[in-house]
């Protein structure tokens, strides 16, 4: 094989500690960024962001590895939203200390705003927003206060 028909693999490096998103929903790699507020805030360690990548299991997905960082509850629940096969993987001492799937909860409340304009979650009462999740594949999301769907949940997190 000559220079020209090489081919060559760009590898992303280990992290020491952290976590890695991986199997994330194509083109969802950055809003996990936001939803996790690294777009906003910024962060003082690697982050590594790998778009429609092959998957081993068939078709694509996108990873996110965060150096130093581990996530919170609230912020699974989040990714779950928008990547419902996501795994999340711990990472410490450059070895997986633990992984596991995220699972989309029944109930989902104060993380998605109701796309209803006139819902009591958007007034200006003291009322937090409160949502039952009717489907997981896509994710669909009813409003427990005025029972408006909403299917483009990416669009309404908050």
């Amino acid at each position: 094989m000559d220079k020209a028909e090489e081919v060559k693999e760009m590898r992303v490096t280990p992290i020491r500690n952290g976590t890695v998103i991986d199997h994330i929903t194509c083109n969802m790699a950055l809003k996990v960024l936001s939803i996790l507020g690294i777009t906003e805030k910024g962060v003082d360690s690697t982050v590594s962001v790998l778009l429609h990548v092959p998957s081993k299991k068939g078709g694509w997905k996108d990873v996110v590895k965060i150096e130093d960082r581990e996530l919170e509850a609230k912020e699974v629940d989040r990714i779950a939203l928008i990547a419902p096969f996501a795994t999340i993987n711990i990472i410490r001492n450059y070895n997986v200390a633990g992984k596991h799937k995220v699972e989309l909860p029944e109930n989902v409340k104060g993380i998605v705003r109701c796309a209803n304009i006139n819902c009591i979650t958007n007034l200006k009462e003291p009322v937090e927003s409160r949502f039952d999740v009717i489907s997981k594949d896509p994710p669909k999301l009813r409003c427990w206060y005025c029972e408006r769907v909403i299917e483009d949940v990416s669009e309404h997190m908050v």
